[in-house]
Formats: structure tokens, sequence, C-alpha cells
């Protein structure tokens, strides 16, 4: 597939069909692109955790279970995906990094960081893994964990505590239904948000 093909076939898919696995080579090649993503001084500070089993899916459903949560069409849709990846940051590995001589930022502080690149390179890496599924006509969902459920997704997986849960991509065949009502909203285009020389410059203004 030509890559402007499959960045506009990419999409947020949410139904899946359970009974079509993701083939190992696949799964393999997703994972591999993903760790292909940029991170400033090449620092990689991202962690993985594939979950592929029954027994280990039901897991992490039970984990990320918020309190008195109904199931709905979403959550049915999204359980059935045969593939989630855990998708960890890990600051350290940045703030060590830059502490290296080549960088030279002994004191380690956060304070340098204008932004947390961290999660930042490590959804790059999500993003990565979401159009290699796009690729194979595989579909695939990038979505958050509740802040109440971050512990016990820690603790049941082994994440050290040191690692940010910053999301989880579900990877599966589509099975297709209703589109999101969000998409009513409508694609801002290229004229709306990009601005030439200044903020507010539009193509059509210049």
């Amino acid at each position: 597939m030509e890559f402007s093909q499959v960045v506009r076939r990419r999409h947020m898919v949410r139904r899946y069909d359970a009974e079509r696995p993701v083939p190992a080579e696949v799964l393999s090649e997703i994972l591999e692109n993903g760790c292909r993503a940029p991170s400033a001084g090449f620092s990689q500070g991202w962690d993985f955790v594939v979950l592929t089993s029954d027994e280990e899916r039901a897991r992490f459903w039970a984990a990320s279970k918020e309190e008195e949560e109904e199931e709905t069409h979403w959550l049915r849709g999204v359980q059935a995906a045969p593939v989630l990846v855990l998708c960890c940051s890990d600051m350290e590995a940045y703030l060590d990094r830059y502490a290296e001589p080549d960088k030279g930022w002994t004191d380690r502080s956060e304070s340098r960081w204008p932004v947390p690149y961290w999660d930042i390179d490590t959804g790059m890496a999500a993003l990565l893994m979401l159009l290699t599924a796009t690729d194979h006509g595989l579909g695939g969902l990038f979505f958050g964990v509740a802040p109440e459920c971050h512990d016990e997704v820690h603790e049941e997986f082994g994440i050290p505590r040191e690692r940010t849960l910053i999301g989880v991509v579900a990877i599966g065949s589509e099975v297709p239904g209703p589109k999101s009502p969000s998409l009513k909203r409508g694609k801002r285009g290229a004229d709306q948000v990009v601005h030439w020389g200044r903020f507010g410059t539009h193509a059509g203004s210049r």
C-alpha cells in the first residue's frame, strides 16, 4: 500500500473480530516498526507490554475497569481485539541520557524539559504501530486507561512504578460498524491549521 493510502485509511477502530488473530509475523513487524520511532537524544525511553492470550487480555480489562463501569458497545467491541499493547514511557531514561558527557545536563532536572518528550516519543511509537497495522489491512485503536486504574494495571503486569502507562494500542481485524459521532465535527484542513510565517496567517490571507 502506498504511504499516502496508509495515512488516509488509518482510523480508530472500535470493533474487532475475536476469531481472527493477528499473524505472529505481522505483530512482530508492528512492534519492530514501533521501535523505529524518533526519540530525543536517541533515548528510546519506551517499553511495550504485549497481551495476546485470552487470559492476559481478560486480566487487563479487569484491572482497567472503572468502578461501576457499565458494559457499552465501545467496550464490547474493543474487548474483542486479539492484541493489546500497553505503551509505557520512561522519564529516567531521558534524564540519564541527557546527563551523559555529550549532553551535559548533570543536574538531571525535569525543569529543562518544556514538555515530557518521553511521553511524546512513546506516542510516536504507538502511531507507527497503528500505521503498520493499517498497511497490513488491520485495524488499530489508541486509548487511555482511567487514572484510578493505573496502579492496578501496573501491579497486574509487573510494570515498574517509574514507567508511565501513556495508553494502549489495540490491534485486530475490523468489524464494520457505525461511525463515531465525533466525526460529525468534521476534519480541520490544512487551510485552517497551517499558519505561514506568523500565527493567524493562512495560505489564503498571505
